[in-house]
């Protein structure tokens, strides 16, 4: 199931995010930020860790390096 995810992230990334400015405010980018967040939690908690990151990526927030937790 992570696989899919996977791949429609790397899809927005490849064919949909070229069209628009870049202005995540993170360092790694939201998108690749949900791709580690899936690949090291998997679907549950990398969906919830995406989910929380995204809502922090908005013009107020100051971002910076935000790097995915290793599970523990």
């Amino acid at each position: 199931m992570k696989r899919i995810f996977i791949a429609l992230i790397r899809c927005y990334q490849r064919y949909i995010s070229p069209f628009f400015a870049p202005s995540c405010r993170f360092s790694p980018t939201c998108s690749q930020y949900a791709i580690e967040a899936l690949a090291l939690h998997g679907c549950g908690r990398g969906l919830y860790l995406a989910a929380r990151r995204l809502l922090r990526c908005h013009p107020f927030h100051p971002g910076g390096l935000d790097p995915v937790d290793r599970p523990s």
